[in-house]
Formats: C-alpha cells, sequence, structure tokens
C-alpha cells in the first residue's frame, strides 16, 4: 500500500465519518419520541377505551414495512396537507412513529410480567396510586424491559439507514456519494459497516453497563 493510497483510505473513512452526526441525531431524537409515546401507549392500553385503538395502531405500524411508513410521511403527507418536512423532521416522525408501536409493546410485556401480588399487596397497604408506580412497578418493569430495549435501540440504529432513501445524509448516504463519485462500492459500504458495528458494540455495552446496575440497585 503506497501513501496516496493511505491518504485516499483515510480520507474515504472521514468523508463517511461525516454522516455519523446525522445518524445519531436522528437515533436519538427518535429514541426521544418513540420512548416516550410508547410508554403512553403501553398504559393506555390497558384502559377499555383505547385498547382496540391502540392495538390496531401497533398492528398496522408492526405489519407494514418502515421504508413505507418513511415514504408516505416524507411524499404523501406533505402533497395532502401542504406541509414540507425536511429529511431530519421526515426521519424523526416516521422512525420516532416506528419505534414507538415496538416500545409500547416491550413495555406491555414487562408489565404483564409482573406479579399481581405487587399490585395487591401495594392497594393492601394503601400507598397512593402514583407512589405505587413510581417506586414499585416501573422500576421493577425497566429491569425486566432493559434488554428488550437495548435490541430496540439496535434495530432503530441500523434502520435509520433508510434515511438515504429520501436524499437524508447520514452514514449511509454518504458512503453511496462516496461509491457513486469512486466507481467503486465495496471500501465506501465496508466503511460505512464498520461504523455501524462499532455504534452497535458501544450500544451493546452501554446496555449491559444499565442492567447490571439495575439489577444491583
Amino acid at each position: 500500500m503506497d501513501v496516496h493510497n493511505t491518504v485516499t483510505y483515510i480520507e474515504q473513512f472521514l468523508y463517511v465519518g461525516k454522516g455519523l452526526f446525522f445518524t445519531l441525531q436522528l437515533l436519538v431524537l427518535s429514541l426521544c419520541l418513540g420512548g416516550f409515546a410508547g410508554f403512553i401507549l403501553s398504559f393506555l392500553r390497558f384502559t377499555k377505551r383505547f385498547h382496540h385503538p391502540i392495538a390496531i395502531f401497533v398492528s398496522v405500524i408492526r405489519g407494514t414495512p418502515l421504508i413505507l411508513q418513511l415514504s408516505i410521511v416524507f411524499y404523501s403527507i406533505p402533497r395532502l396537507t401542504g406541509w414540507q418536512m425536511d429529511f431530519l423532521s421526515a426521519g424523526l416522525f416516521a422512525f420516532g412513529l416506528n419505534s414507538s408501536a415496538y416500545i409500547s409493546e416491550i413495555f406491555r410485556s414487562g408489565l404483564e410480567s409482573l406479579p399481581k401480588g405487587q399490585f395487591e399487596a401495594a392497594q393492601t397497604l394503601h400507598i397512593p396510586v402514583f407512589y405505587m408506580w413510581r417506586d414499585i412497578i416501573i422500576p421493577q418493569m425497566i429491569r425486566r424491559v432493559c434488554p428488550a430495549l437495548t435490541s430496540e435501540v439496535i434495530n432503530l440504529l441500523k434502520e435509520t439507514a433508510l434515511i438515504s432513501s429520501i436524499g437524508g445524509i447520514d452514514i449511509m448516504r454518504r458512503a453511496q456519494l462516496l461509491a457513486a463519485s469512486q466507481f467503486t462500492h465495496f471500501l465506501p459500504l465496508c466503511v460505512a459497516a464498520l461504523y455501524y458495528y462499532v455504534l452497535v458494540l458501544c450500544i451493546e455495552y452501554g446496555g449491559k453497563i444499565i442492567e447490571n446496575r439495575l439489577k444491583n440497585a
């Protein structure tokens, strides 16, 4: 490998890496939206009034491709409403909506896995509902669903690459642009794969740390 090729490889690595901020920004914002909405949906689903509408929403979101949902948000909604969205806003809305359905199921499963005796004991001791949820139910639920939430974060990270299909300049899109300009796909795509893989390893490591701390809490 000569000096010229070394510089070229480094430049390609740095060029693809410029999409890292956009990818992480989209991931974090989508997780915030999806996590908050999913948390609310999981509790509302236990009510008679909202159970069926939320069940239908979750079924539709989980039963349709994410790229289809992203295309509807970016192309169809602006045509119907006249409200134009940039790449980040469209991605945030689509990924957040999609993630909320999966996260709501994770939280719902966590709640259903708790022994009913926890609720009955709290009621017997006349513990206020707010404190029962804050101090007893939610901490146990979080400990149970932590591995599933980590998996959802990893899945969402990989799915953010779909933003490149509508022109979002993320890691994947920069790799595609580089491949088109260099007339070779192997190296740019390998660089993108390396970025995603390192991010996944970081998320897995962080998830294990949080899981261990919750177990020892």
